[in-house]
């Protein structure tokens, strides 16, 4: 589940011009200040920048120096979408574009874009920058996402800019940042959304031909639009189902949001519920619950249904449909599977075995009021390590699923150090907002540089 960055060189990339009209060439803002508050020295090796220098650092993602043998000018990208199931087709890039792209260590085309950059054609009514809080959050989701083997963008760069932003929703004047993440690519269901409403085959098809040979690495075959279907349902069932074991409520899963990789990215108002509630929303202008904890699997499934809506222009409509239908059974398999995973047992042979342990554990776990992460790390390998957990599961609640886990239970699964703690690392709000505090009110970052230790801890003893 979690794929560990290697070291390799830097091969820098120009594969998106190959796609006529997909973005708009802009400049970046100009800052007054670039203080570099968090550089991921983690995932720069594996893009061949891991050697760069502080000041180089803050050249190329403060302000934006080309680097060598990739994009000359940032591109906006142009995309549509449906936002809280309406259509829209007057979004875009608005505070971000594509900087650069690169191979990686495993040699798949890999995107340096931004958040926060400056304004661009997609503006709209927006100034184009970005909270430094915003900045922090995203390090907080992509970090805690990456080790519980969610497939999510990497926060890359974080600058602050010097900037005193004004916001309706939080306290203002505020600080201001400039993120950089890396990404798998930044082509969206949207995307393709946008070239079928403008009834650009040509472009269509050049999407679909570049998530195939560019991104998925495969041929095209004779029917390219159904076999991207395919691959899209298969990513993103497993998306929404690692949503679901992390207990993650990512907030806003407009179509627009859907990385045609099946790659998570794009942070705003994310929460990780504490308890299984799937009413739990993690946006407060979710009045619906659209979005909720528990619809997660749905919504990404409406989206993916746009994208088959889309490639109908030169795809026949059966096999899409037949694509389409796959979701539900997909999501429940990688459901079992990242629930297992987590637990750090082997997956059951039997299906129905799997999905009984896996229902008696959310039935108990909502009955009981345990937390997710606590129930993960105290029945870390099947069985309950301490006498604390042993009384904590003692109740009726509890009784048919350890039964039923006992045979599957695993020595040794939980030897790494992270397990031998009294609590699981989390990631709730009111933890956030600690961090978040340090920061405004001291400007102490030695919290977020705690944090993030203890969550690349914890990833390493589940990657083990």
């Amino acid at each position: 589940m979690i794929l560990r960055p290697q070291a390799a060189s830097y091969r820098p990339a120009i594969d998106i011009l190959d796609l006529p009209g997909i973005g708009d060439e802009v400049s970046p803002a100009r800052f007054p200040r670039h203080l570099l508050r968090f550089r991921n020295d983690r995932w720069a090796p594996s893009v061949g920048l891991g050697d760069l220098s502080d000041d180089a650092w803050v050249r190329h993602f403060g302000a934006f120096e080309p680097l060598d043998g990739t994009l000359k000018q940032p591109l906006a990208l142009r995309y549509h979408g449906h936002q809280f199931r309406v259509y829209n087709p007057d979004i875009g890039d608005g505070r971000g574009f594509l900087f650069a792209q690169m191979r990686d260590h495993r040699d798949r085309l890999m995107d340096l874009g931004t958040k926060g950059s400056g304004q661009t054609p997609y503006s709209r009514f927006g100034d184009g920058r970005l909270t430094l809080k915003g900045g922090v959050r995203e390090i907080l989701a992509t970090e805690m996402l990456e080790a519980l083997g969610v497939d999510t963008s990497k926060t890359f760069s974080l600058i602050e800019t010097g900037e005193a932003l004004e916001r309706n929703d939080e306290p203002s004047p505020t600080r201001a940042a400039v993120l950089v993440r890396l990404s798998h690519s930044h082509i969206r269901i949207g995307s393709f959304q946008r070239a079928a409403a403008l009834g650009d085959e040509a472009l269509l098809r050049a999407l679909t031909d570049y998530a195939l040979t560019r991104l998925y690495r495969v041929e095209a075959g004779e029917d390219p639009g159904a076999r991207l279907m395919n691959l899209v349902v298969e990513r993103t069932a497993d998306l929404a189902a690692s949503y679901m074991v992390a207990g993650f409520v990512h907030g806003v899963l407009n179509s627009d949001n859907i990385n045609i990789t099946g790659e998570s990215f794009d942070y705003g108002p994310w929460r990780f519920t504490p308890r299984w509630d799937l009413a739990f929303t993690a946006a407060y202008f979710d009045h619906q619950g659209l979005y909720a904890f528990g619809r997660q699997a749905e919504a990404i499934h409406w989206d993916v249904a746009q994208l088959a809506i889309s490639l109908r222009i030169f795809t026949e409509t059966e096999p899409l449909i037949a694509a389409l239908e796959r979701f539900p059974d997909l999501y429940s398999q990688a459901l079992r599977r990242r629930f297992f995973w987590r637990l750090g047992i082997p997956d059951a042979a039997d299906a129905a075995d799997a999905s009984t342990v896996v229902e008696e554990a959310v039935r108990a776990m909502i009955a009981d009021g345990v937390t997710i992460d606590r129930f993960f790390f105290d029945w870390r390998g099947g069985f309950l390590r301490t006498q604390a957990a042993q009384a904590r599961y003692a109740g009726d609640n509890w009784s048919k699923f350890s039964q039923l886990i006992a045979s599957h239970a695993r020595e040794g699964a939980a030897e790494e150090s992270y397990w031998a703690g009294e609590d699981p690392c989390s990631m709730h709000i009111d933890e956030v907002e600690a961090i978040w505090s340090a920061i405004a009110e001291r400007d102490d970052w030695s919290p977020l540089t705690a944090k993030v230790d203890a969550v690349r801890m914890m990833g390493a003893a589940h990657a083990a």
